[in-house]
């Protein structure tokens, strides 16, 4: 890692080694940062070189051989420790994790201050993902007990379960992200694999809808919680991604910032249905193509997928994708079982010994296409990258 001013485009001397999967928890003012790293490559047996996570501090300007350790575990060498430092400047927190299972832990000290951290949550029952803090009061993001997340408050005070608050219940739709901008909670849900995004007040109650501009993807979400204005990204299939400025207390989102690309959506269409697995289960697909296009089964398709790893396939923008629809294609976008679009029961329905209900769901996916007289067999491409190749492969065959 390097250290870059911003303002003046000066890199400091500052060096840093071994730094995979890295986190930098930067302090507020501004004397360094905490990250973790793990051991030099040479003191440790090649078998043992990504274990032994440690957290450091880094004060800026001097070598790396300087770093005080902040934490490491001994009893627990496959743990990996990633900092951040609440907004208010106050802690210093560890998400705790153990290769790619979806759980964690939290632990959290004093930033300005050396000292024990605290094992908040160390049972790795669930996904904790801190949203803000008010005072004692932490605020996380979770799928403990709701497979489809909600928001709850622990009082690092009294942490005991049974003080702890739900604030915003586990709803029918997934529950994609949670900020904490203008003394609100935004956030967004998953509808049928698109955001859907509102505006709640600090006890969970219901201010209002923001309108997105078509069915897309919200990402890039940032704001602070004494600000009244956020930034958030959006796209879909043929919305280039554009950046909104949206201000909480006029509720009126406006264009900060547009992509380059000379795109005109109104072009093209997007539109979703819903077809039947062979088990009978009901699964989305997204289709966009130009406006106009015969329905005469004659169409190229592009049928891309994945299913797996809680990865969800949004609306997503691209240029060759605008190219292929100017030439006639068709691009098919089914919502498979091992994704996450509808929460953790979903991405388990496709996973180890139901791993074949993905391959169906594709399979029932291009059956759809072509009973709908959108393209025939013979026009009918599959597609799909890593478990997505996985996917096409076994469908071949």
């Amino acid at each position: 890692m390097k250290v870059r001013r911003v303002g003046t485009g000066e890199d400091l001397p500052d060096f840093l080694r071994w730094c995979k999967f890295t986190s930098i928890a930067w302090r507020r003012d501004n004397s360094g940062f905490f990250y973790n790293r793990f051991p030099e490559p040479g003191t440790v047996p090649s078998e043992e070189e990504n274990m032994d996570c440690q957290v450091y501090w880094h004060a800026l300007g001097t070598p790396q051989d300087k770093d005080a350790l902040v934490y490491k575990r001994s009893d627990d060498r496959e743990l990996m420790f990633h900092p951040f430092i609440s907004e208010d400047g106050k802690y210093l927190l560890l998400s705790v994790s153990r290769g790619t299972a979806p759980t964690n832990g939290v632990y959290y000290r004093l930033a300005r201050e050396d000292g024990e951290f605290v094992r908040l949550l160390d049972k790795f029952d669930a996904e904790y993902g801190f949203i803000d803090n008010i005072g004692s009061v932490f605020y996380f993001q979770t799928d403990l007990n709701a497979p489809r997340g909600r928001v709850i408050a622990i009082d690092i005070n009294a942490p005991q379960r049974k003080n702890w608050r739900e604030i915003i219940p586990e709803q029918p739709e997934p529950l994609s992200f949670a900020a904490m901008i203008d003394q609100h909670l935004v956030v967004a849900y998953l509808k049928d694999a698109h955001h859907q995004m509102k505006v709640l007040t600090l006890d969970g109650t219901f201010v209002r809808n923001i309108d997105l501009p078509a069915m897309g993807t919200i990402g890039g979400l940032s704001g602070k919680r004494e600000e009244r204005e956020m930034f958030f990204a959006f796209t879909s299939f043929i919305h280039p991604p554009t950046q909104y400025r949206y201000d909480l207390r006029e509720g009126v989102a406006t264009v900060f910032r547009r992509s380059e690309v000379q795109v005109d959506p109104g072009k093209y269409e997007t539109h979703q249905v819903f077809f039947t697995s062979k088990d009978g289960t009901r699964v989305p697909m997204f289709i966009t193509h130009k406006k106009g296009l015969p329905r005469d089964g004659n169409n190229p398709v592009y049928l891309y997928g994945y299913g797996g790893f809680q990865a969800s396939l949004l609306p997503s923008f691209g240029v060759s994708n605008i190219l292929w629809f100017d030439h006639g294609g068709v691009l098919a976008i089914p919502n498979l079982r091992g994704g996450n679009e509808y929460g953790e029961d979903w991405h388990r329905a496709g996973m180890f010994g139901k791993k074949q209900n993905v391959f169906d769901d594709f399979i029932a996916a291009a059956e759809w296409l072509v009973n709908n007289t959108y393209t025939s067999p013979r026009k009918l491409a599959i597609a799909g990258g890593s478990n997505g190749g996985l996917l096409v492969g076994a469908c071949m065959t």
